[in-house]
Formats: C-alpha cells, sequence, structure tokens
C-alpha cells in the first residue's frame, strides 16, 4: 500500500530532501511504507548532477540548490505541483528505465485527463506539448513546450524525487535559467494552455492515473 502524503501551503526545499533521505532509509528498512508526497516549494533553481554553470542565467534571482537527483537546472515555486515518489524498486524490480518511463506515463495520463496531449522526445526529459497555436519555428516545426520535469535518484534501490507538473506558476521565472539544458524550447502550464482546473483536481487525478500505472 502507497501512502500519500499532501502538505498545504509551501515546504522549504532543504526540508523535503532530509524527509525523503530518512523516508527512504524507513522504506528500506521495512520500517515505513512506500509514498507520494504532493507538495509546493518557494521559489528556488535546483540543479541535477549534470547542471552546467552557464545553464544559470541570473543566480541572483532566486536562492539555487545543488542536488543529487538526476538532471539539470530546474525550477520549483508556487504553482507548481511536486510529486515525490519513494517507492522500494526492490521489490517492484531493480529497472531504472522503466521506473523512468513509467513516471512519464504516470503524468502523460494525468494530462490526458485535460485532453492535453502530453509527450516524451529523445534526448529531451520530461514531458512536451506541441504548441500548434504558436507561429512555426524558423526550421517549420510547430514549437514544443514543457510542462513536466522528472529528476530520479535512488539509494538502495529505494526512489526519492520524482515529478513536477506546472499547474499555474510564474512561467517567468523559468527565465533565470536553460531548463534542464534546452534552450531551444520553451515551457508552458496548464492555466497557459487555457485549462480551468483547481490544485485538488490534479491531485485526484494524479492519484488516479498513478494507481494504473504502478
Amino acid at each position: 500500500m502507497v501512502e500519500w502524503i499532501k502538505s498545504e501551503g509551501l515546504v522549504e526545499f532543504d526540508h523535503s530532501l532530509s524527509w525523503m533521505e530518512k523516508r527512504a532509509a524507513q522504506i528500506y528498512a521495512g520500517e515505513k511504507p512506500e509514498c507520494v508526497w504532493l507538495l509546493e516549494h518557494p521559489e528556488i533553481y535546483t540543479a541535477g548532477t549534470s547542471a552546467k554553470d552557464s545553464d544559470l542565467r541570473d543566480p541572483n534571482r532566486f536562492p539555487v540548490k545543488k542536488t543529487n537527483r538526476g538532471g539539470q537546472y530546474t525550477y520549483h515555486g508556487p504553482g507548481q505541483r511536486v510529486a515525490y515518489v519513494l517507492l522500494n524498486l526492490n521489490i517492484r524490480g531493480k529497472d531504472v528505465k522503466k521506473y523512468v518511463h513509467n513516471l512519464e506515463l504516470w503524468a502523460i495520463k494525468t494530462l490526458s485527463k485535460y485532453d492535453i496531449i502530453g509527450e516524451t522526445r529523445n534526448g529531451r526529459v520530461g514531458i512536451w506539448v506541441q504548441r500548434s497555436d504558436q507561429p512555426l519555428l524558423a526550421n517549420g516545426n510547430i514549437p514544443e513546450d514543457k510542462i513536466a520535469a522528472i529528476g530520479v535518484r535512488l539509494r538502495k534501490w529505494v526512489s526519492f524525487h520524482g515529478l513536477s507538473i506546472n499547474f499555474n506558476p510564474d512561467l517567468s521565472h523559468f527565465d533565470g535559467i536553460v531548463p534542464c539544458g534546452i534552450s531551444e524550447h520553451g515551457v508552458t502550464s496548464l492555466t497557459d494552455l487555457g485549462v480551468k482546473t483547481k490544485i485538488d483536481e490534479l491531485d485526484k487525478n494524479l492519484k488516479e492515473s498513478f494507481q494504473e500505472i504502478f
């Protein structure tokens, strides 16, 4: 049984890291159940293990935190639903690629409940949405914006970090970084795409989609 935890208000990023470290150890030891933790952070830029210094465009805008998750720079802040996923892959299967793929499917299935077609792209981590409402790119392709980010860390085959979906953040805050090292594409959100919903409904859809995949 996976425990679902939801924090009201904003959770400091450093607190979430220490909480996940402790919970992952408890899950490995069999002292606590697996869990999904839903929360929002105050404004912060976080750097994954592959982050490049040159991708931090505005280091003075918000606090910057180096982390041990995979990936590059990302932004967290109000209006972004973060889902930290702590699962025991010792039991579920020691297959990192499959686990990341399931996280992608989870986000895609959740977005589909809003008639949004989320897609993956080779060489681009995360979930992408084609913007046919915008002018074509110089190469004639349809622009694509990122709506969900994925970053994973494993310790003794227990996962932590996870998924973030842009619900209604201030998208201008992504200008301070090169999100995930990708400069030629933009960032979007449910609100930016014209979806009128509440974060409680998003949480409900996340839980339903999770149970269908994991």
